[in-house]
């Protein structure tokens, strides 16, 4: 059974750092993808972070581009969101999520991925 389990959201206030973390188990994504997807209070699914198994491709929305950083860790099978510079407009739940076979074109896209963590709450303050 796979789980994906989201740790470090909180209360920060703008300007500040949250470095997220997501732990997968059951099976690794080596030959997938993960990501981050965030949704905000009335608001749909919006894609955050990216990155490939081999080679470790990364990709970015053009909200976190220049100021969240994704990373994995594939012998420990986790997945990573250093996010600095935090805003308002970042309050949202975030969640990880896991696929395998996730094309490149596909990797902003939430329906590619068949795995999804509980999600973790972050809120920047003014």
């Amino acid at each position: 059974q796979v789980q994906l389990v989201e740790s470090g959201g909180g209360l920060v206030q703008a300007g500040a750092s949250l470095r997220l973390s997501c732990a997968a188990s059951g099976r690794t994504f080596i030959s997938g993808a993960m990501a981050w997807f965030r949704q905000a209070p009335g608001k749909g699914r919006e894609f955050v972070a990216g990155i490939k198994g081999r080679g470790g491709s990364v990709y970015y929305a053009d909200s976190a581009k220049g100021r969240f950083t994704i990373s994995r860790h594939n012998a420990e099978n986790t997945l990573h969101l250093l996010m600095n510079n935090l805003r308002p407009e970042d309050t949202a739940v975030y969640y990880c999520a896991a696929g395998s076979g996730v094309i490149t074109s596909s990797v902003p896209n939430g329906d590619a991925y068949a795995y999804w963590g509980q999600g973790t709450q972050v809120t920047v303050s003014q």
